[in-house]
C-alpha cells in the first residue's frame, strides 16, 4: 500500500499538446479541495537537463531556484499550482542512464546483470517515489507522446507502479481530436490509434481527455468509448480556451477531479476555487488601455514559423502584469537581425516598451545593442533581462562613455575594454556545466539600494527584506556564464549610471538603471525574474513596466 497517490499523465497523436497544462489543471482542482501535491515529469531524450537544448528546439528552459535548467512544463506547475520545483520534480532518460552505469561502475548492483528491464524503470520509478514523498498525490507527466521507441521506459515505469499498487495509480491520457476543413467532422481516428499504442505498452487509460477546437457531440464520444475500451463519463473534453488559466474550470464544470478521487479512494473534500475564478474574472476583463512591446530576441524564427515558446516564461509574465494592472498587452518579436539589417526604426517607432531578454551567443548581437540604443535615446521603457542587461552596459559604454570597441568577452574576447567578462570559478557561485564552462545557477541573493527604482518597485508590493543600512534584500533566479567587469564601475557611476543592486558580497553586479531624469524607466537585471512570476502573483518589475508603458508613452 502507497501512502501517496499517483496520477499518470501521458499524450498521444501530436507533441505540444498541453499534457502539462492538462496536468497542472486538474492538480489546482485537487489543491482546491486540500489535498498536498507533488509532481515530476519524465522525459526521454538523453540530455541530463534543458539547459543545454536551443530553445528553438524545445522551448524555453525553465529554471528552478536549486539551479535545475528544466523542461517548461515545470513553469506551468509552479505558475499554476504555486509550487517550488525542482531537481526531484524532473527527470530524463540521460539522467537516468547516467546513474545506472555509476551505480553499476561502483558494484552496487552486487555482481548481477545490468538488464535494461527491470533497471531502468526500476530507477525511473524510485524517482518518481522520491518526488512523491510527503505529498497525498503525485501527478506524472510522461514526455513525448504515446508509441514513440524512446519512451519505451517511462510507459513500463508506469505499467509497473500500477501493477505494485493497483488502488493508488491511475493513467490519464490526452489526446487530439482533428477537424479537417475538408471534411468538417471530428475525426477519432487518431485518438483511437494512440490507444492502440498505449495498450501496447500494457496501459489501459482510466480517463481520455480529448484536445480539440470544436466540441464532441455524443455521436463521437461513444464511438470513442467503444473503440478505446473507456467509459464514456470519464471522457473529459479539453477545447481551445482564450487562455489556459480558464481549463481548471472547463474541468470542474464536468467534474473531473469528482471522478479521478473517487476512483483513488480519496474523500471529496469540499472545494474552493474563488481565488481562480476571480483570476479567470480579470483575464476576461475588457481592457481599455492598451500597450504594445516588443521582444527584441534571438530564438524566434524555426523554418518558416515564429515560435513564441522560447520565451514563453517571458511572455506569461507579461500576460500576469497585464491581468494585474488591467492594461492590455500587444507582444510583438522582432528579430535583432533584422534590426541589424535594416535600422531599429522600422521595427520599434511605434512600440510602448522594448524588452531584450536572454540570449547567448555572437548572432544578432548587434541589433540587440541598437535596440537598446534606440529604447535609450527615445525615451522608451526598457527592461533588460539577463543578456538584456549586459548588453545594456555594452551600449553606454559605446554610445555614452565613448568606449567604442566595449563589448562582452563572449562575442569579442579580443576587444581590449571587455565591459562584460569571464571569472574564475568558485563554487560559491557557479556551477560546472561541462568542459570549460561554469554557469551562476539558480537562486542567488541581491542588495536593492535604498531610494532606487528597483528599490521602490520591490517596496512597492511587498518583496524584500530589510537589512541593517536600509536596503533591501530580494533573492531572483540566475542562468548566466559572464558577469559585469567591476574595473569599469567607477567610470559608469561618474557618468549617471546607477548599479542599483549587487550580490551582498558587492561582487556582482545584479541590476542597472537610469534614474528618472534621464529615463521613464530603464531598468536591467542580471537575474530572471519572469521564472517568478505567477497568474495569482505576477512579478512587480513587469507590474511597473507595464503601467510606465501606458503612461510614458501614447499608441
Amino acid at each position: 500500500m502507497s501512502q501517496t497517490k499517483y496520477i499518470f499523465v501521458s499524450g498521444g497523436v501530436i507533441s505540444g499538446l498541453g499534457k502539462g497544462v492538462t496536468s497542472a489543471s486538474l492538480g489546482v482542482l485537487l489543491q482546491s479541495r486540500g489535498y498536498k501535491l507533488s509532481v515530476i515529469k519524465c522525459e526521454s531524450y538523453l540530455n541530463i537537463d534543458s539547459g543545454t537544448i536551443n530553445p528553438i528546439e524545445h522551448g524555453d528552459p525553465f529554471l528552478c531556484d536549486d539551479g535545475l535548467e528544466a523542461d517548461l512544463d515545470l513553469g506551468t506547475y509552479e505558475r499554476f499550482l504555486g509550487l517550488k520545483v525542482g531537481r526531484k520534480n524532473f527527470t530524463t532518460m540521460g539522467q537516468v542512464y547516467q546513474t545506472i552505469i555509476e551505480k553499476e561502475r561502483n558494484m552496487e548492483y552486487g555482481g548481477k546483470t545490468v538488464d535494461a528491464i527491470p533497471m531502468i524503470p526500476n530507477e525511473i520509478i524510485e524517482r518518481i517515489k522520491k518526488a512523491g514523498e510527503g505529498s497525498d498525490i503525485c501527478l506524472v507527466e510522461l514526455g513525448g507522446t504515446a508509441g514513440e521507441y524512446q519512451n519505451v521506459y517511462n510507459y513500463e515505469a508506469a505499467r509497473m507502479m500500477k501493477l505494485f499498487y493497483p488502488d493508488d495509480v491511475i493513467h490519464i491520457h490526452v489526446s487530439y481530436v482533428p477537424v479537417p476543413k475538408h471534411l468538417g467532422e471530428p475525426k477519432s481516428k487518431p485518438t483511437q490509434l494512440s490507444i492502440r499504442f498505449l495498450n501496447m505498452a500494457g496501459i489501459q487509460p482510466d480517463f481520455l481527455v480529448l484536445r480539440s477546437d470544436s466540441q464532441i457531440d455524443n455521436l463521437r464520444r461513444e464511438k470513442i468509448a467503444i473503440q478505446c475500451n473507456i467509459r464514456s463519463d470519464r471522457i473529459v473534453e479539453n477545447l481551445d480556451v482564450t487562455s489556459v488559466y480558464e481549463i481548471p474550470l472547463l474541468f470542474a464544470e464536468q467534474q473531473f477531479d469528482e471522478k479521478v478521487l473517487q476512483l483513488l479512494r480519496l474523500p471529496l473534500n469540499q472545494s474552493d476555487l474563488r481565488e481562480w475564478n476571480d483570476l479567470v474574472s480579470k483575464i476576461n476583463t475588457k481592457r481599455f488601455s492598451k500597450v504594445r512591446v516588443a521582444i527584441v530576441g534571438k530564438y524566434i524564427s524555426t523554418g518558416s514559423f515564429q515560435l513564441q515558446d522560447s520565451y514563453l516564461s517571458l511572455i506569461e509574465a507579461l500576460k500576469h502584469a497585464s491581468w494585474f494592472a488591467e492594461i492590455g498587452v500587444d507582444i510583438t518579436f522582432v528579430n535583432a537581425e533584422e534590426i541589424e539589417k535594416n535600422g531599429a526604426d522600422e521595427y520599434l517607432a511605434d512600440v510602448s516598451g522594448i524588452i531584450v531578454p536572454i540570449g547567448w551567443g555572437s548572432r544578432g548581437v548587434e541589433g540587440k545593442i541598437e535596440a537598446i540604443r534606440y529604447a535609450r535615446e527615445n525615451k522608451i521603457p526598457y527592461l533588460g533581462l539577463c543578456y538584456g542587461m549586459q548588453l545594456a552596459c555594452v551600449e553606454y559604454a559605446r554610445n555614452v562613455l565613448g568606449i567604442y570597441d566595449a563589448h562582452t568577452e563572449e562575442v569579442d574576447p579580443s576587444t581590449k575594454n571587455k565591459i562584460i567578462h569571464s571569472i574564475p570559478f568558485d563554487p560559491r557561485y557557479q556551477t560546472i556545466k561541462g568542459k570549460g564552462v561554469s554557469m551562476r545557477l539558480g537562486a542567488f541573493d541581491c542588495i536593492i539600494k535604498k531610494d532606487s527604482l528597483a528599490y521602490q518597485i520591490y517596496q512597492k508590493y511587498g518583496i524584500g527584506e530589510h537589512v541593517e543600512s536600509g536596503d533591501l534584500k530580494v533573492s531572483e533566479r540566475h542562468r548566466h556564464r559572464f558577469e559585469f567587469n567591476n574595473v569599469y564601475r567607477k567610470v559608469f557611476e561618474e557618468n549617471g549610471f546607477i548599479f542599483s543592486g549587487n550580490s551582498p558580497d558587492n561582487f556582482f553586479v545584479e541590476m542597472i538603471e537610469l534614474g528618472k531624469d534621464m529615463h521613464p524607466f530603464f531598468i536591467a537585471t542580471q537575474a530572471h525574474p519572469e521564472y517568478k512570476s505567477t497568474p495569482i502573483k505576477p512579478h512587480p518589475i513587469f507590474i511597473e513596466f507595464i503601467i510606465t508603458c501606458r503612461t510614458s508613452r501614447k499608441n
